[in-house]
């Protein structure tokens, strides 16, 4: 492997993408901790110092922006825009009969939408820049830190602090655009790769001074069995043989190939676990906007929804969370993959599956492998996002524990898909591949 790594350097033009990448990715890390204007960045420390940590979606978005947002620096909102975007961008798709027809034009078409996303990032950046400052002026970006993030309360320096947050959300558009043009491997996804890994080392350091060095090893040991499940369902596929007539074009016989159709077991991501932890902090949020003034009695509802679906420790929440992702993988598989579009270009080009007609037949049997083979893939979703939730309930240990959930999905399925970049274009160097 060093050795691949060290043929990787020697190629001129690789070694230039791969350091451009790394400059990158050094860029993006120095702005987590560069403080917006207005912040005390000595009270937000010592409210860190003291265990204030994010709950709910801000969790989540804290962990993609590699501990910026806690920090309130220029890169505070990190990639959550982008990624928020591109998802709305995709699933209006269905709605939008125009989208389907610019994503069905091809690279023209797809440029249009790439803009589209582009600007809905900076209008979502525009209304999380003034949430977080709204937070922050409050006091419930850090519960229990009775320091001031913002001691100045100015309109100007308000102004000053969201055009500031929204404009680091740009930059850092734009930087993932140059790593996916101009480096190795997809930008937005390396850029929340590195947000992700960033915060391992600090995560391990506190599960071993909070809990000891027996259930360091013990955590570590869970890592990885789950980055070893992980990779395994993440490269497991059925693959459906296709079988090409051969056609005559002019005076050449085309077809007559045999290939497949590969049919991930989770075909979905990590959007799913997205999703789920999104809806799940909605109750918690209108919960918070309903709680009784002074004197008045907490209304039953509000009661439930705070002992039941605020902390990720109850059996409700973990079952309800389960749930929705096992809901909103068929869900998301039912968008991305249509079967009756793929039998279409299928016939279109003489391919059929053997002993399956072509056309409708073909696209029923696709969607019954489709519907078969997403169960798996939403269970083991389910499973790895619950890990850090047991980890809670066990170790105590939800806010450090850094093998479960989004953070390993992601991280092993850009890794993945890097170094599979890394190989193919060292092998079209006529060197051998990085991987063996």
């Amino acid at each position: 492997m060093l050795s691949a790594f060290g043929r990787a350097f020697r190629t001129p033009d690789l070694r230039r993408k791969l350091l451009f990448t790394l400059g990158i990715i050094t860029i993006f890390r120095l702005g987590a901790f560069i403080p917006s204007p207005g912040v005390n960045y000595q009270n937000v420390q010592q409210c860190l110092q003291n265990g204030q940590t994010a709950e709910g979606l801000y969790q989540l978005v804290n962990l993609f922006s590699g501990g910026a947002l806690l920090q309130v620096s220029i890169f505070a909102l990190g990639i959550m825009p982008y990624i928020t975007a591109s998802i709305i961008v995709q699933l209006l798709r269905v709605v939008i009969p125009r989208f389907q027809q610019l994503y069905e034009e091809g690279a023209s078409g797809q440029s249009k939408l790439t803009q589209y996303t582009r600007y809905l990032t900076i209008a979502l950046g525009l209304l999380n820049a003034t949430t977080l400052v709204s937070l922050a002026r409050s006091g419930q970006l850090l519960p229990g830190c009775n320091l001031p993030i913002i001691p100045d309360s100015s309109v100007i320096t308000t102004i000053l602090l969201i055009i500031t947050l929204t404009a680091g959300t740009g930059l850092i558009m734009w930087m993932g655009e140059l790593v996916t043009e101009k480096g190795v491997g997809n930008g937005m996804s390396l850029l929340i790769f590195t947000s992700i890994a960033a915060t391992f080392p600090t995560s391990l350091g506190a599960i071993w001074s909070a809990q000891g060095p027996g259930t360091f090893f013990i955590v570590l040991a869970v890592g990885l069995l789950t980055v070893a499940l992980v990779v395994f369902v993440e490269q497991s596929q059925r693959r459906v043989p296709v079988q090409y007539a051969k056609r005559m074009i002019g005076r050449r016989t085309v077809g007559g190939t045999s290939t497949y159709i590969p049919i991930k077991v989770n075909m979905a991501g990590v959007i799913p676990v997205i999703f789920a932890s999104s809806m799940l902090y909605l109750p918690g949020l209108i919960a918070q906007f309903n709680q009784p003034r002074q004197g008045e009695q907490l209304q039953p509802w509000v009661e439930w929804i705070n002992n039941n679906l605020v902390r990720g420790d109850q059996p409700i929440y973990m079952v309800l969370y389960f749930a929705m992702i096992v809901f909103f993988t068929y869900f998301y598989v039912a968008i991305t993959f249509n079967p009756e579009e793929v039998s279409d270009n299928m016939k279109k080009y003489g391919g059929f599956i053997p002993g399956i007609r072509a056309g409708k037949p073909t696209a029923d049997y696709l969607q019954y492998v489709l519907s078969r083979i997403t169960l798996p893939g939403a269970l083991y979703l389910g499973f790895v996002a619950l890990i850090p939730l047991v980890a809670l309930v066990l170790i105590n240990a939800n806010q450090n524990f850094p093998f479960g959930g989004t953070s390993i999905l992601i991280m092993v399925g850009v890794g993945l898909e890097t170094v599979k970049q890394i190989d193919a274009q060292l092998q079209q160097r006529h060197y051998e591949g990085l991987l063996r």
